[in-house]
């Protein structure tokens, strides 16, 4: 039994938010959800809400699914839109580039481990 939930338009950048998702990649919850716990990482946090969200969401499909023998299957971070900001930011030669605010959009997927088709 697979269960998916979503996160969109989370501040911070994509690059730095993979980080934290490839470290948890393959794991089982309980482990997972220790790793973001100590993470010192900003993105932790709301990786951490998106994977008890995956987690309600599979016992909400199921009530008699165990949590404990749930496993992050897919976790994947995409990009989301760009603001530019007015500020400016020195470049070389005497240049400047405008600051860009970054979003996520984080999706996890946990499975059981039953073979289920459809």
């Amino acid at each position: 039994m697979q269960a998916k939930a979503t996160a969109k338009y989370i501040k911070g950048s994509p690059q730095k938010a993979r980080l934290v998702i490839d470290t948890i990649r393959g794991r089982n919850v309980e482990e997972a959800l220790n790793l973001l716990r100590h993470s010192q990482k900003r993105a932790a946090r709301p990786i951490e809400k998106v994977l008890r969200s995956a987690i309600a969401n599979a016992e909400q499909k199921s009530a008699a699914i165990d949590p404990a023998g749930l496993v992050v299957e897919e976790a994947t971070v995409d990009i989301g839109p760009t603001k530019w900001r007015r500020r400016l930011r020195p470049a070389p030669m005497g240049r400047a580039h405008r600051q860009m605010r970054r979003q996520s959009h984080i999706t996890i997927r946990v499975t059981d481990g039953s073979a289920e088709e459809g």
